[in-house]
């Protein structure tokens, strides 16, 4: 395999481009990604990950915190976002939280996640959040990183490793044009067994 992100074969995300600001813009001035139940359909762009993990590996699980803050986690068991070397050394994580995906965000036939909305990839959640922290466990290392409306904050944050594989992001959703509506821990629950038999889910609703 190479060791240039310029001429990794792109599958997913698009190795050669760190951060697309034109793409975070366009994201947070686009109307269609608002909506009443907005911050429920990121929490499905986030699951819709480990559930592809989860098909590829016969099965997992996730596991969604709902905070006190009013911010979302989803932490999975699988075997955490693609990570590479570059000629010299330096990390790089595949550019899932601020770049496009390519096989969804341009696509007319994108699939439709469980509250039947089109598909469009991570970015759409780092783009609506104020803040998101992208936590990441390989068995080649383990890092953390900061993102605030879809732009990197910090650098790849090495952690200690803890024998456990798998990724999570825990992010604040801006206010929405909906402030007052609450996410519904019965509706998540029942959108989330569309992700069975594959990936298991539970709720934790921490909120006061």
């Amino acid at each position: 395999m190479s060791r240039e992100p310029g001429i990794w074969r792109n599958t997913t995300h698009d190795w050669a481009m760190e951060v697309d600001v034109d793409h975070l813009e366009g994201i947070r001035r686009d109307p269609t990604f608002e909506s009443r139940n907005r911050d429920l359909h990121l929490v499905l762009e986030v699951l819709a990950y480990p559930a592809d993990e989860a098909s590829d590996q016969g099965g997992g699980s996730a596991l969604i915190t709902l905070h006190p803050d009013g911010s979302i986690s989803v932490a999975d068991n699988g075997r955490g976002t693609d990570t590479r070397q570059d000629t010299h050394g330096r990390a790089i994580r595949k550019p899932v939280m601020a770049t496009k995906d390519l096989r969804f965000f341009d696509s007319a036939d994108a699939p439709l996640l469980p509250d039947g909305q089109p598909r469009r990839g991570m970015s759409v959640v780092a783009a609506l959040s104020t803040w998101l922290v992208h936590t990441n466990r390989r068995t080649r290392g383990s890092w953390t990183q900061r993102y605030e409306r879809g732009i990197p904050v910090t650098e790849l944050i090495s952690l200690t490793d803890n024998g456990t594989t798998g990724t999570t992001v825990h992010f604040l959703p801006v206010p929405s044009f909906a402030p007052n509506v609450k996410i519904s821990v019965s509706e998540l629950e029942t959108l989330s067994e569309a992700f069975a038999p594959v990936l298991s889910v539970e709720v934790r609703d921490c909120r006061s």
